[in-house]
């Protein structure tokens, strides 16, 4: 299995506002009752009984909320759970925001930096997604730390139940293990009639944005696919180790000078532009377990629980309400209503895509 674990935790929470928000955003909302979906992140992460570190990558301003986040899942974990996560648990703030490359290369040198003899394998997370059943995901990790072992950079393809064109596509090419395809092509978020001709021809599959590889395959990838910032990281690569303290009882950054001076040089740019969509050693897992990335209020609404809050429904159908206080809706259909943060949201089922540009005018007003 992978040595080590990543876990993305940034982001600024505009797909669910009011819920979410940059300065709370939605990793950290559970759906109704039971954890929240870092939390869920990192029971994942445990479940694979990883050798090594589970890292968090984050903003420095929520670095404090994963720790707690973290602290308040410990006591429904088993004992070994609670020393591995007390143990192997690091909070990781970047100096700010460079999209996905730079927190995963800046994580690999980290784990080079604190164990020089091991070419550690990486399995790179998100802190926001639902993923069922946990067996069938662990069970494809292993297939991928396989294949990434072979020096590959592995991603997860998700099977399409529908023509969907928020999420970006794999071009599945020759099986070449079991469950394990050559990727033949990566494709954009598409219009409807390509999503719609993705999901007929059977061999595209949604890219999760889950990847597994190995510290050594990624530096020397990354040297020659995006060199920039490859050089831009040389200076953690040749550095000193992160000063670390504790924060809510686990492991954090404090003070990393040469992570500060690479992100004042290294340029934004998301993993799969960096490396996936140029290396010549691209693999894909047909993912046995369900996924969704709850992007939308339309996502959140399949997966949440019935709120405690009081609803009164009145020749009313069809609606979904997440409130911090009591709601009552009279002679409406199909509604996602939310009202949180003293802040509310109204929008018909099947259009929460156009919340990102409501939150866009709420701003400028």
């Amino acid at each position: 299995m992978f040595s080590d674990v990543v876990i993305l935790a940034g982001g600024f929470g505009e797909r669910l506002w009011p819920a979410s928000c940059p300065e709370r955003p939605k990793q950290f909302l559970n759906l109704g009752k039971g954890p929240s979906l870092i939390q869920s992140a990192m029971l994942r992460a445990l479940s694979l009984n990883v050798s090594g570190k589970i890292i968090i990558a984050t903003r420095k301003d929520i670095q404090n909320q994963c720790a707690e986040q973290a602290k308040l899942l410990l006591p429904s974990l088993s004992d070994e759970q609670k020393n591995k996560l007390k143990k192997d648990l690091l909070i990781l703030a970047e100096p700010c925001p460079k999209h996905t490359t730079a927190p995963i290369i800046l994580s690999c040198h980290m784990l080079d930096l604190l164990s020089p003899t091991e070419n550690h394998s990486i399995l790179v997370l998100t802190s926001d997604h639902i993923i069922e059943p946990i067996e069938s995901f662990a069970n494809d990790c292993e297939k991928a730390h396989k294949a990434a072992l072979q020096s590959n950079f592995v991603c997860f393809g998700i099977k399409p139940v529908e023509a969907a064109t928020g999420y970006g596509y794999i071009k599945a090419g020759e099986e070449t293990a079991e469950a394990t395809y050559k990727i033949d092509g990566f494709k954009e978020k598409p219009d409807q009639k390509t999503a719609e001709e993705y999901l007929a021809s059977g061999n595209y599959w949604w890219n999760s944005g889950m990847f597994g590889f190995t510290t050594k395959f990624l530096e020397t990838e990354l040297s020659v696919c995006e060199k920039t910032i490859s050089d831009a990281f040389d200076v953690v690569k040749n550095g000193k180790k992160p000063k670390i303290a504790k924060l809510e009882g686990f492991d954090y950054i404090k003070k990393w000078p040469e992570m500060d001076a690479a992100y004042s040089k290294t340029p934004a740019i998301a993993i799969d532009v960096s490396i996936a969509e140029k290396t010549k050693n691209a693999y894909a897992i047909k993912a046995s377990f369900s996924w969704d990335d709850v992007g939308s209020w339309d996502s959140f609404a399949k997966f949440s629980t019935k709120s405690d809050k009081i609803i009164a429904e009145v020749k009313t159908e069809g609606c979904f309400v997440y409130s911090d206080i009591p709601v009552a809706l009279c002679g409406v259909d199909d509604l996602i209503v939310v009202i949180k943060n003293n802040k509310a949201l109204i929008v018909k089922k099947g259009q929460s895509s156009l919340v990102r540009e409501a939150t866009k005018q709420i701003k400028e007003v």
